[in-house]
């Protein structure tokens, strides 16, 4: 930013930021397309009512991508951005200890893998947290073998399995280790990076990216 001030968008940084660190644990590298502006504000709000829900069933996490004018295969390949990181107790232990209210736990996950998890986070536990896939810190193909094998954390990353386009694309990658994942990982990123942008006179070039000029 100090490099090209009133320049480089911090709009901009974040999603070549983005790239460059997928690039760095293993992942694909794909152009960014750069030009966009920054907002005029930001309500934190906003973001999240935007982002899906882990908690999310299939019909409505296409409806979600839709109306971003993303499609079913973007969803599954972005879902595959899962690969990396991690998830706090809180977004996945309704599925170990009261599913359906009754004190039970969801029967579409591998009842190993709940023993494993329960060892992990038990009833209100809001501090501990679990990797999304093994491989946390490298990005490659797993999280899709964890889904296949009833062992995606969250419900929405179960959910994949629950359409046959999805649940198709889920285990062509588990069984074929992730044969184009990358590639289709980079595309939707690209298209992703599209929603919303600001142009030309449109928002500005924030000199502090917290805050608005």
């Amino acid at each position: 930013m100090s490099e090209c001030p009133g320049v480089v968008s911090c709009a901009d940084v974040l999603a070549l930021v983005t790239r460059d660190a997928v690039s760095l644990i293993y992942g694909p590298y794909w152009e960014v397309p750069v030009g966009r502006r920054d907002g005029n504000q930001s309500i934190a709000f906003e973001a999240l009512t935007n982002l899906p829900s882990p908690f999310a069933n299939i019909s409505t996490l296409i409806k979600m991508f839709d109306n971003k004018g993303l499609n079913v295969k973007d969803l599954v390949v972005l879902s595959g951005g899962h690969t990396l990181g991690i998830s706090h107790c809180t977004s996945f232990t309704n599925r170990l200890y009261n599913f359906t209210g009754k004190g039970d736990t969801d029967p579409t996950l591998d009842p190993n893998y709940i023993v494993q998890l329960k060892k992990k986070c038990k009833p209100g536990d809001t501090t501990s947290f679990v990797s999304l896939d093994r491989t946390a810190t490298r990005f490659d193909e797993d999280y899709y073998t964890s889904v296949a094998k009833r062992r995606g954390l969250l419900q929405s990353d179960a959910a994949l399995l629950d359409n046959q386009q999805t649940r198709n694309y889920v285990l062509t990658q588990s069984l074929f280790h992730g044969e184009t994942f990358e590639r289709d990982f980079g595309n939707s990123m690209i298209k992703m990076g599209k929603i919303g942008v600001l142009t030309g006179s449109n928002g500005q070039i924030r000199r502090k990216c917290a805050l608005v000029n």
